[in-house]
């Protein structure tokens, strides 16, 4: 099952898209926005493989909203103005819909979407990797044609980036970029010594300086938010850890 969300501002044009969504066996609507602002909350409360996303919107285009995104999920954008095309396929959209688009386009935007997240997912499971490793192990990281060392006590935090990671150590100033999900690396690290606190970031759990209302201060300055789905799971191990 494919997770999507619809935005788009024209209320008529979100209820068709809420419709043609209900016609698709495999995908399931987990909401639908009037607004980029909306759908960004949603996101943060909600698990979602893919949005069809409205470019002309006010106050925040579909366009600003995806490059806003640190991962965004799979995106079908669907707009009146053709011009949008190639600006669309420059944030690797999955596919473009010309209003008004009928069922039939709707429905080969929506094949296109299930094999493109088929295609990811095979990759990811060909990344998956069994062995759990200590503090005290090295990993090593395929990036750049380069092949790199890291021990998990060197890792200062993760973001992911699309199909990528984005590994920031302490011997280095710019991340190691690395084909994989932050889901298999989550599973490959040291169980206890990480927490993933957002869809899209990881922290090593004693490189915590301070917390705040929806962020974490880091010890070297960095400062990463926190969201909703991982509030908890943060608050009780602070909790664990507290005195006083």
């Amino acid at each position: 099952m494919i997770r999507v969300i619809a935005v788009d501002d024209e209320p008529l044009a979100l209820r068709q898209l809420e419709a043609y969504i209900a016609k698709v066996p495999y995908l399931r609507l987990e909401g639908s926005c009037l607004s980029a602002i909306e759908a960004r909350k949603l996101l943060e409360t909600k698990v979602v493989n893919a949005m069809f996303l409205d470019i002309n919107m006010p106050d925040l285009s579909g366009l600003e909203f995806v490059r806003s995104l640190q991962d965004p999920p799979l995106v079908v954008f669907t707009t009146a103005y053709s011009e949008y095309a190639v600006e669309g396929f420059k944030v690797e959209a999955v596919d473009y819909l010309l209003k008004p688009f009928s069922l039939a386009d709707f429905m080969a935007s929506a094949e296109r979407l299930k094999s493109r997240l088929e295609l990811l997912e095979s990759r990811e499971a060909k990344d998956a990797t069994p062995v759990a490793v200590t503090m005290d192990d090295a990993v090593f990281f395929h990036t750049d044609y380069r092949t790199v060392r890291v021990r998990p006590a060197q890792i200062r935090y993760i973001e992911s980036m699309s199909e990528y990671v984005k590994v920031y150590v302490d011997f280095q100033q710019s991340p190691l970029i690395v084909l994989m999900s932050l889901k298999h690396l989550m599973e490959a690290l040291p169980a206890g010594h990480f927490m993933r606190i957002h869809r899209s970031c990881i922290i090593p759990l004693d490189r915590i300086k301070e917390t705040g209302k929806g962020e974490v201060l880091l010890d070297d300055g960095t400062r990463l938010p926190v969201g909703d789905l991982y509030r908890q799971d943060l608050k009780d191990y602070l909790s664990s850890k507290s005195l006083g």
